[in-house]
């Protein structure tokens, strides 16, 4: 079981221990919300998008840091240096109106630095030295892919993170996981179960609400509820919590728009669902793949599949922003 080091909000703890309460201050005020589920989109962290601040996120996760593809060399999409001054610079930008940011190690490309570092010491210098960096107290782990199944570096992550929260004690961390509407696949819960194990503190379990397979072609929307419920029932089992504290424990992340998988389209209504079901259950924060392509594509551009710099659906520009803040 774990103990919650710091409300998102300040409301209620998360994977609290049966005979101890939480402690510590909320890490950020939510901004511009009516209910108490922060909105978080993943942004760039080396080039910033004039759709960053739409909503006004109550914090920003920064992607992605992994390794440099051969050593246990920390750089952002693996090219930025992590104290590289345009990114620093990027990063207090961001900051300006009282958001906090969120450091994403791994995503779906490139080399996690699990995958690069020989030794927990320095797996958990490589992530202190990102944080630091960053000016941040909160770290994204997003494993996926073939990181997700690999139990040798899933261990070595857990144990430097343990690591890295004794030196750090008030950092916050978040996994990154996919999720189907049956739940938490078996690698998942295994991952969870690793942190449990070497006493790693989660403050949240983000789902990944996208890409499902072609065989679910129905509502995006509904696809992610159904989602969550399932793993909302896993979470509390797995941290042997209440029900109202594995919501708050919780975090939903949708691709915008046109997703990975032929037939899915996560469209502004499916947004707007995914809010108000979160608000309702408590969710702790909602997100979003991504802030940069929160925005129509050009006539030119083909929609066909999911582009980087545009959702591949009508909308104005900063539309998923505001349906997810709202």
């Amino acid at each position: 079981m774990r103990n919650f080091l710091r409300p998102l909000t300040g409301l209620t703890c998360l994977f609290a221990l049966a005979t101890a309460g939480c402690s510590g201050t909320p890490e950020h005020e939510s901004r511009g919300q009516e209910g108490p589920t922060a909105y978080a989109p993943y942004v760039s962290a080396t080039e910033a998008s004039a759709n960053d601040a739409a909503g006004s996120p109550a914090s920003y996760n920064l992607a992605f840091v992994i390794s440099d593809d051969s050593t246990c060399t920390p750089r952002w999409n693996g090219t930025h240096a992590v104290d590289d001054a345009t990114v620093a610079t990027r990063i207090s930008a961001l900051k300006e109106d009282g958001a906090s940011v969120r450091v994403s190690f791994g995503g779906a490309s490139g080399k996690e630095l699990a995958a690069t570092c020989d030794s927990v010491s320095a797996l958990a210098e490589a992530y202190g030295a990102a944080l630091d960096a960053a000016g941040s107290t909160q770290a994204d782990f997003d494993v996926e892919g073939d990181e997700l199944s690999e139990s040798a570096s899933v261990a070595l992550r857990s144990r430097a993170i343990a690591l890295l929260q004794r030196e750090r004690p008030g950092l916050t961390v978040t996994f990154t996981l996919p999720v189907m509407p049956s739940g938490l696949d078996a690698d998942g819960l295994a991952l969870l179960t690793s942190a449990n194990t070497y006493d790693v503190q989660v403050s949240t379990v983000n789902l990944m609400t996208m890409n499902y397979g072609e065989s679910y072609d129905g509502d995006m929307g509904d696809y992610a509820i159904t989602s969550a419920t399932a793993a909302h029932t896993q979470l509390a089992k797995l941290f042997g919590t209440s029900g109202a504290a594995a919501w708050r424990g919780m975090a939903l992340t949708s691709m915008i728009g046109v997703n990975d998988v032929a037939g899915e389209t996560f469209t502004l209504s499916d947004a707007a669902q995914v809010r108000t079901f979160a608000e309702g259950k408590g969710v702790g924060w909602v997100s979003m793949w991504s802030a940069f392509r929160d925005q129509q594509c050009g006539a030119d551009a083909s929609t066909e599949d999911a582009l980087t710099t545009c959702s591949g659906v009508r909308q104005e520009t900063g539309a998923f922003a505001e349906a997810f803040a709202r």
